[in-house]
């Protein structure tokens, strides 16, 4: 199979078995790419941080960083191409079927009962790059980067103040990137 084809239909898989947006994707696009061999862990933290920080949505980022990383051009279009795809055709029906949708008590309860999986799958994919990020050699006291971990949780305990005093979150992004450049270069 071609690698263009491939990145579709992932993509494809990726958008249409993924309730919740593209935090709940996470987890499925870091297999899926891992699997694929398109990237190892630690490009893939690094590809979150930059769809994460970039305009747009992150479920397109995503699929456009890997699919440009892995084919060129012609792959980030049908990376993305795949991962819009599902959502395309599922809000055409949703808007054709509105009104049967919108007062169903059986679409109700799914919706009702896929919250919950959502924030389990947005949790598992945090559990999965803080354990990526600060135990890279596994879990054991020796294994912990203290710098980074030091760095993460000041930036987290600043951004955390800043969004309940209300801050353009623009400011809070940008502030962010500063402090980890400054970080970075400070530590390594």
């Amino acid at each position: 199979m071609s690698i263009l084809l491939e990145l579709f239909l992932t993509f494809f898989k990726i958008g249409l078995f993924t309730f919740g947006g593209g935090y709940a994707m996470l987890p499925l696009i870091q297999e899926e790419v891992i699997a694929h061999k398109w990237m190892e862990i630690e490009e893939v933290i690094n590809f979150i941080a930059v769809s994460e920080s970039t305009p747009g949505p992150f479920a397109i980022n995503c699929a456009t960083y890997v699919g440009m990383e892995t084919g060129g051009v012609p792959g980030a279009i049908c990376a993305t191409l795949g991962v819009v795809l599902p959502s395309f055709i599922v809000i055409l029906c949703v808007a054709r079927f509105y009104k049967q949708f919108k007062e169903s008590k059986i679409v109700s309860s799914v919706m009702t009962g896929l919250r919950p999986a959502v924030i389990g799958l947005i949790g598992s994919a945090l559990v999965s790059m803080v354990v990526t990020v600060f135990l890279p050699d596994g879990f054991n006291l020796g294994s912990i980067a203290i710098p980074d971990l030091l760095v993460s949780l000041a930036i987290a305990v600043v951004m955390t103040i800043l969004v309940f005093k209300k801050v353009h979150p623009i400011i809070i992004i940008v502030l962010s990137a500063v402090i980890g450049i400054i970080s970075g270069y400070l530590l390594n």
